[in-house]
């Protein structure tokens, strides 16, 4: 069976063999999920988390966002079929996700992502030409489509398009093999969501980060049309969803637990919903060394008309965000703020004070990509913990690219700052 769902090519009987031992495989790490879905602590993080989104002082959930996955033991999948396989690797994750004991919750679903119609050359109908490096987790390099001027008649306007046949054959396979231990839902929000929908990813793979730059200074009228292309764009998708039904309780994204008092939990239900009931999470890693007013002119203000029209906002991912907390202020329902390894953490807190919440993110190099050196962990969270008394905020430990293949690692490391929070913040 190919990933599509279509029939491979395989004799009937084997087919059917590898077939019976894919669904047992997946049917065994369902119960277990099922079985870690129900745990009495998942309602207690979720409670955790929905205090803290709506801005309450609670001891700062920890999220393992990242734990070097691919060099886990427990990454290793058995399944033959790559349809199955994709979730057996989902139940393989979320099982080793809650070894660790953070505040990751643990929903009792699992999501099929519908099946969306995108231009055939990339989401903006250039194609975006990557020479991959030699080694893994090696630095690719792309070539930016968008060369001149006149290019920008080449883009493609999307649409919020599903193939409706490939949709339900996705959900219809993954209920039949484990639908009766994990409800399965499907997923209908628009494609254009997270790093399509932000402008600022697309934008640098389109036209290169330093010609961007340049862009700034040397055709601003050019750059702005550009701008103003994809804000469009993102609008009509996002709209036309809307119109269609398709935004659900099981779009929301905040980088973090989606729960708060303001807006209804997560649910697998399908139960259309308005964008003003959801989070969105929005970002510009690409502008991290741009000034504040620029970030502004030529990102912000594109970004505005998307976001505003959620519920919550929560902003910011890698970049450093120290001296845009200001402007950032004009997002009207800003609701979190990333604190990114290389912000002032100290500083980031004094401009936000308790308005919103502070995604504390310290660098996973810092923390355990490099042996666990317990004096070091404390030094940093305890000077950084510190600057944060008084906010409400979360740490969040994200970019997790090694752990030198120590399993235990991540778990031993959330243990450690359970105890520094203890002694720092208290309980």
């Amino acid at each position: 069976m190919s990933s599509s769902g279509q029939p491979s090519r395989l004799p009937g009987g084997a087919r059917a063999g590898y077939m019976n031992r894919d669904i047992a495989i997946l049917r065994e790490l369902a119960r277990q999920y099922a079985e870690a879905a129900a745990r009495p602590v998942q309602n207690q993080r979720r409670q955790k988390w929905r205090r803290l989104n709506s801005l309450e002082r609670v001891p700062p959930p920890i999220y393992i966002r990242a734990c070097a996955w691919h060099e886990m033991p427990q990454s290793r999948c058995l399944c033959e079929d790559p349809f199955y396989r994709q979730y057996e690797d989902f139940f393989r994750r979320m099982l080793f996700q809650d070894t660790f004991e953070d505040d990751y919750i643990i929903e009792p679903w699992v999501t099929v992502s519908a099946a969306w119609v995108m231009p055939r050359d990339g989401p903006w109908g250039l194609p975006v030409r990557w020479t991959r490096p030699g080694q893994r987790d090696g630095a690719g390099v792309w070539d930016p489509p968008l060369k001149e001027e006149t290019d920008i008649d080449k883009l493609v306007a999307p649409q919020h398009a599903i193939d409706e046949d490939e949709t339900a054959r996705r959900a219809a396979r993954l209920a039949e093999a484990v639908g009766d231990i994990v409800p399965v839902a499907v997923d209908r929000a628009p494609a254009y969501r997270m790093w399509l929908a932000d402008i600022s990813t697309e934008l640098a793979k389109l036209r290169g980060i330093e010609q961007l730059m340049l862009d700034m200074i040397d055709r601003p009228a050019w750059l702005h049309g550009v701008l103003a292309f994809m804000r469009d764009g993102i609008l009509r998708v996002h709209e036309q969803a809307e119109q269609a039904g398709d935004w659900s309780l099981l779009a929301h994204q905040n980088q973090a637990m989606p729960y708060a008092r303001e807006l209804p939990a997560p649910a697998p239900d399908g139960r259309s919903v308005p964008r003003r009931m959801l989070w969105c999470f929005c970002a510009s890693q690409e502008l991290t060394a741009v000034g504040p007013e620029m970030f502004e002119e030529f990102m912000l203000e594109y970004q505005l008309p998307i976001v505003s029209r959620f519920g919550l906002c929560a902003y910011g991912c890698c970049e450093d965000l120290t001296r845009k907390i200001g402007v950032l202020r004009r997002i009207p329902n800003l609701r979190r703020v990333a604190a990114a390894p290389a912000a002032n953490v100290a500083t980031v807190a004094q401009q936000v004070g308790d308005d919103y919440v502070i995604s504390y993110r310290p660098s996973p190099a810092d923390m355990v990509a490099y042996g666990l050196c317990e004096e070091r962990v404390r030094s940093i969270l305890a000077r950084d913990l510190a600057a944060l008394r008084g906010c409400c905020f979360d740490i969040t430990l994200k970019d997790v690219e090694t752990v030198e293949g120590d399993p235990h690692r991540i778990r031993r490391w959330v243990a450690m700052v359970r105890r520094v929070v203890d002694e720092v913040i208290g309980s």
